[in-house]
């Protein structure tokens, strides 16, 4: 069977298309089953009550000057969904703030 340059042209243009469209579904598949696994994620983190430095995550930004000592207050407050807060350093976190205007209290987050 012989077949054009127009033809061959023409198929592999159609099977372009089709691989653009496998593409899309893929990644429509994937943010769909990423929301999953991040809500997944969030519950054992709330359930085990891991932080980000248990889990390895705290961001590494720029270099410190010479002589500057940083220091990190531990966390008093965790919500359900692992965030942490210190307490009383600069502004609430909104997850503090939506609990205290639904009747909820600081106790009912304190790390023990």
């Amino acid at each position: 069977m012989a077949s054009s340059l127009a033809d061959i042209n023409s198929q592999i243009k159609k099977h372009d298309e089709q691989i653009a469209q496998l593409r899309k579904q893929a990644e429509e598949l994937r943010n769909q089953e990423r929301s999953g696994v991040i809500e997944e994620l969030r519950k054992k983190i709330a359930e085990y009550g891991l932080t980000a430095a248990d889990l390895k995550l705290t961001a590494r930004v720029g270099k410190r000057s010479a002589g500057v000592v940083a220091t990190k207050t531990a966390a008093k407050y965790r919500s359900p969904t692992g965030e942490t807060w210190s307490g009383g350093r600069g502004r609430k976190p909104r997850w503090i703030t939506e609990a205290l205007a639904a009747g909820k209290s600081l106790s009912d987050f304190e790390i023990k």
